[in-house]
Formats: C-alpha cells, structure tokens, sequence
C-alpha cells in the first residue's frame, strides 16, 4: 500500500464538513474506484500558514514515509498579507525537504488565487500582492520541477452555492470539485508510479 500525503490547512482538513465530505477522501474514493493501491492521508490543519506546515513537517513525515505528497498551503498566508518570499521560502523548504528524505517521492504543488472571495477593493498594494501571490506558486512549481495544481479551487472560488455561510470554505459539492482539480494533476503520477 502506497500512502499519499495531503499536507494543507483548513482547504484539505475540510473545515466545517464531515471528514468524508473532504477532497483527500473524495480522491481516496477515485483511488478505490480505479483499484490503486494508495491510501490518501489527509494532514490538513485549519488555520495553518505555511509557516506552520513548516514547522509540523517532521512530525508528519516521521508517521508515514509518502510515496506522493501535495503540498496545498499558503491561503492563511495570502489572508494575512504575510511576505510574498516569506511564503515562497517556506514551502520551497517544505517540498525540499520532503525530497530530501524520499528522494523517489512525487510531489504536487497545489495553487491559489488571492483573494479568497474576500478583501476591500481599492486597498492599496493589494493589487500588486493578489497578482504576486497568484504567481507564486507556478514559478516555485517550475523551479522545484513539481507537478502542479494551476487552482485547487477552480469553479468553486467567489461562488455562494459551492462554500458554507462564510463564503470562504468550500461545501460538500465544493470539496469534490477540489477533488476533481487535483485529480487531474494526480492520476497521470499514479499511471506511472503503479
């Protein structure tokens, strides 16, 4: 059995729903459906910044050893105006450092967009940061090498019938188009690892 680690914040853990509504457990179904051999382990923790996932990586990897691993943090970071580089170095150190324990592991970089369906328009700079924060996550993909996740909300972004109330955690159905984005990008890796 093969494990598929699914390292983010409240996006991945699902917050508000059930566990089985979440999009690691969506995939875990596909990944049953197409007989694989994979177990998806879902290590999203809400209102983690990549800062955090920084810090609660060891922890993880000393409990399971990933054969993939997706990397979907940086919404907290994006809300809170943290540094565009203090984001793009944490998760460099993250997907280095997963690669460096398991040189064979596949690893997938999930993207976002800034803002989450939230923000004062007019605000000065924020602009300038949505377009730098969006862009963060291809370039670090092309420079690390990484399959990529261009959205892992497309479709469900800024769209009142696929969140909960607060407009910015994607609902049951919400969580299944999360699935079907990173199933896209996860599949092809699955072919070739099996």
């Amino acid at each position: 059995m093969k494990n598929i680690i699914f390292f983010g914040d409240s996006l991945t853990a699902g917050y508000g729903l059930p566990a089985a509504d979440s999009f690691p457990a969506q995939i875990q179904q596909k990944l049953d459906a197409a007989g694989l051999n994979y177990r998806a382990l879902n290590y999203g923790v809400s209102g983690e910044t990549s800062a955090g996932g920084r810090q609660r990586l060891t922890s993880v990897l000393a409990r399971q050893a990933p054969d993939i691993f997706v990397l979907a943090l940086g919404a907290n970071d994006g809300l809170r105006g943290i540094a565009v580089r203090e984001t793009v170095a944490n998760l460099r150190y993250i997907l280095t450092e997963v690669r460096r324990q398991f040189p064979q592991v596949q690893l997938v970089l999930a993207g976002l967009e800034f803002p989450f369906d939230l923000g004062p328009l007019g605000v000065p700079g924020l602009a300038r940061y949505a377009q730098e924060f969006a862009g963060l996550f291809r370039t670090l993909a092309e420079t690390e090498g990484v399959a990529f996740v261009p959205s892992l909300l497309a479709g469900v972004l800024g769209r009142p019938q696929l969140n909960l109330a607060d407009r910015v955690h994607p609902n049951a159905a919400g969580q299944r188009l999360l699935a079907t984005n990173v199933w896209a990008v996860l599949e092809p890796l699955l072919q070739v690892a099996a």
